[in-house]
């Protein structure tokens, strides 16, 4: 699967008219949904939650949950809707997440998320992969980063995408979390070092299509977040000039 280039996971905004839109702009991008909870998943109205266009594709699921047989159930039902990967959030910092035990409060449990990697990738043929940030509250050493990581990859998860910046839980609000841990876009790079036979994705703040390019030498990927979501046409530029495909529809077309 191509993971040159994705547009993150983002709640209130990646849910599949957004998908759809963006997939006008961009043929190659890879797309994933809001996160959804596994026991949403697994109580709810599936169909609601996870039915999506076949133009969509390619496009990832990506779960919150801490319960092993919960996450493995959902990521069976992720299958059988047909997205192309199962993506398990460790990033997501708000206090109602971190109180129902899934996020970034995960990775102080870097033996349950393990669990539930070795769960989920039990069930099914789709790439299991893990978004995380770097650290939590005071805990955000390159060293502990670094043995969380070969924990996850010693159950044979092979892509890794690095929101780079701490989680501060329960002392920030989600926004707040996304604007002033700083990003230390150097431990996705020493991450790549370190384990250079798996794919590390970058993440956190970046922009443009020069900044793509600049992490492109040091790492597997690139995610987007909110540029893609306030700026869509970025996509257009990204298909240009990182997949090198000229025939990009305008905006009126994309209307």
């Amino acid at each position: 699967m191509n993971r040159k280039v994705s547009v993150a996971p983002m709640m209130d905004c990646t849910d599949r008219h957004e998908r759809f839109f963006l997939r006008l702009i961009s043929k190659n991008i890879l797309l994933y949904t809001e996160m959804i909870v596994d026991e949403a998943i697994n109580r709810g109205d599936k169909k609601k939650l996870l039915e999506f266009h076949v133009n969509e594709k390619p496009v990832a699921l990506q779960l919150g949950g801490s319960s092993p047989k919960l996450l493995a159930n959902a990521t069976k039902i992720g299958e059988d809707f047909g997205y192309d990967e199962i993506n398990l959030n460790l990033g997501c910092p708000s206090k109602k997440v971190e109180k129902n035990k899934f996020g970034a409060c995960l990775m102080k449990e870097p033996n349950l998320v393990a669990d539930c990697l070795v769960k989920m990738q039990a069930v099914t043929k789709l790439p299991v992969t893990i978004k995380t940030r770097i650290g939590y509250d005071d805990v955000e050493d390159y060293e502990n980063f670094y043995n969380f990581i070969s924990i996850l990859k010693s159950t044979g998860v092979k892509t890794f995408i690095i929101h780079a910046r701490k989680a501060m839980l329960g002392k920030f609000t989600p926004k707040q979390n996304l604007n002033i841990p700083p990003l230390k876009y150097d431990y996705a790079y020493e991450l790549k070092k370190d384990f250079p036979d798996v794919q590390i994705i970058i993440n956190g703040g970046i922009t443009s299509t020069e900044e793509i390019k600049i992490h492109l030498k040091k790492t597997d990927g690139v995610m987007v977040g909110r540029a893609a979501y306030h700026t869509p046409y970025l996509l257009a530029d990204i298909e240009k000039e990182i997949f090198e495909n000229e025939k990009v529809p305008s905006r009126q077309e994309v209307i």
